[in-house]
């Protein structure tokens, strides 16, 4: 027979009324009327047990040598599924209780004691932070350190991994020791065979990371790059396992977010062992490690002194092996690493933008619709090339490659750092081989591109300056400048005489002048 709320309601009042003067057998019976409501409706169970002040009442009854206690934190487990109720369980004060049960040689209150803490911290930022006032970091890793079984320590695992997605507890935990056990069970699982010895190693280096995406975390772990826990992990990047390879890559692109780290990384040789690894994954690769050896490589060329060592150390080759892969995470990052590294490195971005087979590769995935991250590192970094290189013969290859129509419909994102890279990309193609691209200028409409940039109010002063600038160096061209003529763009550049922006006023003068004697 189910419960009905009413009767619900007799059994919650009679368990206000046990559980004072801990008569067992009432409680008991109670309790078991709980779990069937909640089987039969666990939302509307739930709010009646919120509504009448029922989970107050469980913190005495979690006690260690109380045989209700399996129950009750099933009770709590189930209740917590409900998200509207996982406040009301850390207000009622459920957490201390159940965090000291942890102790408990008791399998089934060890089990349902899990299910309970790890049901209370999903998802939910409000207990999460309370559970950072309390001393369950350290309770779980002191605990961490006693447990000799599989299952235990993954439940251990499970009430760990959504705390440690907040930074203030990925601080407690890494100071309660944490990162020394994971370590422990990554040494002891790496070369084992069985699923559980498999499951562990990935449980364990997974949390490894997830500690590691916390700045002050991080920070504390990468020692000046003198942690004996950053050495650690850097021995994983060559270990034969796939799961410690993706992780020891990770941890990397982790600990390489901030300059400082990057460039004594770089100076220590990790890129080496970085371009090995993709070398080994190269053929019938593993996608998830080359995405993070890749995402590794990208951030450490942030940093403008690392992009020359990262050059010399031939990163730029070894990315290029990538180039035929057909997965989007592959191929985004791949993109974003030749940015990163061709910034500012002229000769880097000349020997890059003369290479046919890449340029191809790109004008290719300009077009790839279904992967807009793709699309846009593509445009990026076709523009790039001419930007950093200003070459003639990039420009020449870019042209013959079909990237032009690309640039110019960049030029109309609604990114402006990417309208405006467009811009200056397609400025210097104008400048440098005008001949060549003409056919494509006019082909993709360029013209009345730059009239509705600089017709739009919301454009920004640096866009209005360089569609100006393009104007100019489009004037050369006789069916370009036919099309100018036509639309009128000397009214347009008349009124730019006035904006506030003396850079744009000062072009708009220029250009005013420069239209009016080729009229």
């Amino acid at each position: 027979m189910f419960l009905l709320p009413d009767n619900l309601s007799d059994a919650l009042e009679k368990l206000k009324i046990a559980s004072t003067d801990s008569a067992t057998d009432s409680v008991e019976s109670c309790l078991d009327c709980l779990l069937k409501a909640l089987a039969n409706n666990s939302t509307e169970a739930s709010m009646k047990i919120h509504e009448m002040g029922v989970l107050p009442l469980f913190p005495t009854l979690l006690t260690p040598q109380s045989s209700c206690t399996p129950k009750v934190a099933n009770i709590i487990a189930e209740v917590a599924k409900n998200e509207f109720m996982r406040s009301p369980c850390v207000e009622a004060g459920l957490i201390p209780p159940l965090v000291q049960l942890l102790n408990s040689t008791d399998q089934e209150v060890l089990l349902q004691t899990g299910r309970a803490l790890g049901n209370i911290c999903y998802d939910s930022q409000s207990s999460k932070e309370q559970f950072a006032s309390t001393n369950i970091a350290e309770e779980l890793v002191h605990l961490f350190q006693k447990q000799m079984e599989h299952e235990k320590k993954e439940m251990i695992f499970e009430v760990l991994a959504p705390l440690a997605e907040n930074d203030v507890i990925k601080l407690q935990l890494v100071e309660a020791g944490l990162v020394e056990c994971l370590l422990e069970v990554v040494a002891q699982t790496v070369d084992g065979e069985r699923e559980e010895d498999i499951a562990q190693l990935k449980t364990a280096s997974d949390l490894m990371v997830l500690l590691l995406l916390g700045d002050e975390s991080m920070q504390k772990l990468f020692e000046g790059g003198k942690g004996s826990v950053f050495q650690r992990v850097l021995s994983w990047v060559p270990s034969h396992n796939h799961q410690l390879q993706l992780a020891g890559a990770l941890a990397i692109a982790n600990f390489a977010r901030n300059d400082g780290n990057c460039i004594h990384m770089v100076d220590t040789g990790i890129v080496q062992k970085l371009l090995e690894l993709l070398d080994r994954h190269v053929e019938e690769g593993n996608v998830t490690v080359q995405h993070a050896a890749l995402s590794a490589l990208r951030n450490l060329a942030i940093p403008v002194v690392n992009k020359s060592k990262m050059l010399s150390a031939g990163v730029a080759d070894v990315v290029l092996k990538f180039l035929q892969s057909e997965m989007p995470p592959v191929q985004f990052k791949l993109l974003g690493t030749l940015r990163m590294l061709i910034d500012t490195q002229a000769e880097a971005a000349d020997h890059l933008g003369t290479n046919g087979k890449l340029v191809e590769r790109l004008v290719e995935w300009c077009e790839a619709k279904d992967h807009a991250g793709v699309m846009g590192e593509s445009n990026r970094l076709l523009s790039a090339l001419i930007r950093h290189s200003k070459s003639k013969e990039v420009v020449r290859t870019v042209i013959q490659g079909g990237g032009v129509k690309h640039l110019v419909t960049m030029a109309t994102s609604e990114h402006m750092i990417m309208q405006n890279e467009a811009l200056v990309a397609l400025g210097l193609i104008a400048a440098l081989d005008l001949v060549a691209a003409e056919k494509d200028l006019v082909g993709a409409g360029l013209v009345s591109v730059l009239h509705k940039l600089l017709s739009d109010e919301r454009s920004a002063p640096e866009i209005k300056y360089n569609s100006m600038i393009l104007i100019c160096a489009v004037m050369g061209s006789e069916p370009l400048h036919k099309e100018v003529q036509s639309l009128a763009f000397i009214n347009i550049v008349s009124k730019l005489r006035a904006h506030e922006n003396k850079t744009v006023s000062h072009q708009a003068s220029l250009t005013e002048q420069r239209l009016t004697a080729q009229s």
